[in-house]
């Protein structure tokens, strides 16, 4: 699963990273509820884990803009406040389960799987492009049936193109999903990470699925 991560307090927010990621899920982080809109607008998360004591908005009113919007995305509040009214005021919002802390993280990958379930329309399990498979569930990436080999951030960049296969994606749209809202990473970081999977996916291919669209950013599509 792509997940949004919503969380203010740094210590939580890695904990959660860590965890989420050794269990082979791809991970994004907002610090704040402008940020956590943002993302929303650029990405097709598959659930968001959202604190409600988080900078403004807070996580009760960022749940209630994205229902308004029409955004389904699965959305697992957490918080500190465990009183009825808490709890129904963050349902009513349009949470769709809620998780009082502290928590055991494998209640929280529980609930999140019954998110999965429950909603509409499931998370591909299988992204494929031309001769391209990423399978998030395995992390496992081959072309043409060759087995490529990824490091963690390469995979969570290709699997951000992969999802966004036909449409341009840019820097900024990158370094917010690869990396975090939080983290200082440059433009020419892209750059050169496109580099290292074009060398890993594109070389000695005929067609070149990972395309410059310039000035911009980056495509991933198929060729005739």
């Amino acid at each position: 699963m792509w997940i949004l991560i919503v969380e203010d307090e740094p210590a939580m927010t890695e904990t959660l990273r860590q965890f989420l990621e050794e269990q082979n899920h791809t991970v994004t982080i907002a610090r704040d509820g402008r940020e956590a809109l943002s993302a929303t607008e650029m990405c097709g998360f598959d659930a968001i884990i959202l604190d409600v004591m988080i900078p403004s908005p807070n996580g009760i009113e960022v749940a209630r803009r994205l229902r308004q919007a029409g955004n389904k995305v699965g959305i697992l509040m957490l918080t500190a406040r465990d009183a009825p009214e808490d709890i129904v005021e963050g349902l009513d919002a349009g949470a769709d389960d809620y998780l009082v802390k502290p928590f055991a993280l494998r209640v929280l990958v529980a609930r999140l799987r019954a998110l999965a379930r429950r909603a509409a329309q499931p998370p591909v399990q299988i992204l494929q492009v031309d001769d391209l498979t990423l399978d998030p569930a395995s992390c496992q990436v081959t072309r043409a049936g060759r087995t490529i080999s990824l490091t963690a951030t390469e995979f969570r960049f290709l699997e951000h193109l992969m999802r966004r296969a036909g449409r341009v994606a840019s820097r900024s749209s990158i370094i917010e999903a690869v990396w975090g809202f939080n983290e200082e990473v440059e433009s020419n970081t892209v750059d050169v990470y496109v580099k290292l999977l074009r060398d890993k996916i594109d070389s000695g291919q005929k067609k070149k699925l990972i395309q410059t669209v310039r000035g911009y950013g980056y495509v991933m599509r198929e060729l005739s």
